[in-house]
């Protein structure tokens, strides 16, 4: 999600330090951040937070405890007024889809440019201003993560100057035009919003608007419609529709129904400030009430215990308080009442998480375990016994997955199709391995030199899991599999570690002739001056004499870290080893 610092300031009264330092905090204590740009935070929040920050105020209110400084206001912590009921307007809305609907009629409206202020907000996080009504209801979509629709009521067919909206089932084969101007048609699994008297599509519910009842320039009278719906049913119409938006996001992550109310309160503010006009009434269809949050116990004891850290009383107190989660301590145990938009705080290990990330993890001290762990020493060193063995005679060890196309154990749900099964065998992904390692053999082995490979791993068979070792070539005296009681593994103990280049390699290969006595080193230290310097590796891989002269032959690799080098490139190259060989008096054939 996009979050703006400027935005983010708005929520608190100290100045706020710098983005590099808000990204830091947010790191070690709640999100990962994507990105920075200007006083642009990219934050990943993963979806057990998404319903409550997915918003600048769920942001601003994580950051308000992870600094210990508090928020100016919040406006999920302030009472809501009473709405006033009106009978020109009625919401029809089943049950198997709308958790809540809040539906109101503003009339009087008028539609235009949005203040500078609302249109600055909205382009700090790359959002682009339409008009002053539409632009709010994106403002507090941003801000609290409530989304919202609003409709041209002079578009609505009226009934006795009602009008009547139905949020229903979809009919297989309906079509509806959104804002955007794409047609998509509906299936009976998917819900809309209808004008019940004209039965037009409004809306496909909780994704996008229809294009035919929007908000122009000429509208006077507004539907503005706010609600939760069945975050599952969203989530598979938006992939059937292949449709994802802002709302859609939020809404598959299951905000509670209770903000429903908070976002109609600030649309309705908003619109009355900006956009003027006079409310009519409200109408708001909750057909089952979302259940109060059952309060979640900690023991101190477990806490610490998990933790690995000797909390203090004091100091878990803190962290709810610097939360906002109402907690109360007695007899070492605290009980929290999470908020409603907190819908993560269902068990004892949440408020763990919550405290240990907000005090810090760096607290944890590092302790060696207790107890040993179980590890057959014996069977490792058989295992590295015969790993060195191979590596000794040139093989290089590889390691694959376990999957295979056929098998004794079969998965319940693979990873790939293809590979539904456990393998019994390791040849199968060794004959794989082959291919691919023939095909970069040029940076690793001289010319000529066929590449060995060998792994050690479990198989899965009827009868269990073995630890068997396949190669690529046959090898005569090899160590079986048992323990080697005074066995010390020799591998690794190679030099510093080189990432290899994910670019292609070229290869190029050159011959001369030379008089008798001219060391191939001579001839190799030539060729490494004048090549550029992405020569990567340089064999001499023939060598014979012939009436007082030698002829060598030497097979040149050129890679790069950064890029895909040209054949040009390579060509131009080898023209400069050439000309220096020739510079030396000697011969390139």
């Amino acid at each position: 999600m996009k979050v703006s610092t400027t935005w983010l300031q708005r929520y608190f009264e100290k100045p706020l330090p710098s983005i590099a330092e808000i990204a830091n905090a947010f790191t070690f204590h709640s999100f990962e951040i994507d990105g920075t740009e200007g006083d642009v935070l990219d934050v990943k929040v993963l979806p057990n937070r998404a319903a409550d920050c997915l918003s600048h105020r769920g942001i601003a209110k994580d950051l308000a405890a992870i600094l210990n400084i508090p928020l100016t206001y919040d406006p999920l912590r302030t009472a809501l007024p009473a709405f006033p009921s009106t009978e020109k307007l009625t919401v029809e809305a089943d049950p198997a889809y709308v958790l809540r609907h809040t539906g109101a009629l503003v009339r009087g409206v008028t539609v235009g440019e949005s203040p500078a202020w609302l249109k600055s907000a909205l382009a700090s996080v790359g959002q682009r201003s339409i008009n002053n009504v539409v632009d709010i209801l994106n403002f507090v979509l941003l801000d609290i993560g409530q989304p919202s629709g609003a409709f041209d009521v002079g578009k609505l067919t009226l009934k006795d100057g009602i009008a009547k909206i139905a949020i229903r089932r979809a009919r297989s084969g309906e079509k509806i035009t959104v804002l955007t101007g794409e047609e998509y048609a509906l299936t009976e699994d998917m819900f809309a919003f209808t004008d019940a008297v004209g039965g037009g599509l409004l809306d496909i519910a909780g994704i996008k608007g229809g294009k035919d009842s929007g908000i122009t320039e000429s509208t006077k009278d507004i539907f503005i419609s706010v609600g939760t719906y069945d975050g599952t049913l969203i989530r598979r119409a938006s992939q059937k529709l292949k449709l994802f938006t802002d709302a859609s996001l939020r809404y598959q992550n299951r905000p509670s129904p209770e903000l429903t109310a908070y976002g109609m309160r600030a649309i309705l503010s908003l619109i009355k400030e900006i956009a003027g006009g006079e409310l009519i009434g409200v109408v708001d269809v909750y057909p089952q009430k979302a259940s109060v949050s059952a309060p979640v116990q900690l023991s101190l004891e477990k806490l610490r215990t998990v933790l690995g850290a000797k909390y203090s009383e004091t100091e878990v107190m803190d962290v709810f308080r610097r939360l906002d989660l109402p907690a109360v301590l007695l007899d070492g145990k605290v009980t929290v009442t999470p908020p409603f938009e907190r819908t993560d705080i269902l068990i004892e290990e949440d408020l763990i998480e919550e405290v240990g990330r907000i005090i810090g993890y760096d607290r944890v001290l590092p302790a060696s375990p207790t107890v040993a762990l179980p590890v057959d020493q014996a069977r490792f060193r058989g295992i590295e016994r015969v790993k060195d063995f191979l590596v000794e005679r040139g093989f290089t060890e590889i390691s694959t997955q376990s999957f295979a196309s056929k098998g004794d154990v079969r998965l319940a749900n693979p990873l790939d199709k293809t590979k539904p099964a456990l393998r019994t065998t390791l040849a199968e992904n060794l004959k794989e391995a082959l291919v691919k390692a023939k095909l970069y053999a040029p940076v690793t082995l001289p010319p000529n030199v066929k590449p060995k490979l060998f792994e050690v791993g479990t198989v899965f068979s009827k009868d269990g899991e073995q630890v068997v070792v396949e190669t690529s070539e046959k090898v005569s005296n090899m160590p079986v599999l048992t323990p080697e009681a005074s066995y010390v593994p020799k591998r690794y103990m190679l030099g510093s570690y080189k990432p290899f280049s994910l670019f292609p390699f070229i290869v190029r290969d050159v011959a001369l002739w030379v008089p008798d006595g001219t060391s191939g080193d001579a001839v190799s230290s030539v060729i490494r001056t004048s090549a550029e310097n992405l020569l990567i590796r340089l064999t001499q891989f023939d060598i014979f004499s012939k009436e007082g002269r030698t002829s060598y032959a030497f097979r040149l690799v050129f890679q790069s870290d950064e890029r895909t080098l040209t054949d040009d490139e390579a060509n131009g190259w080898m023209a400069s080893v050439t000309a220096a060989l020739t510079a030396k008096g000697w011969e390139v054939r």
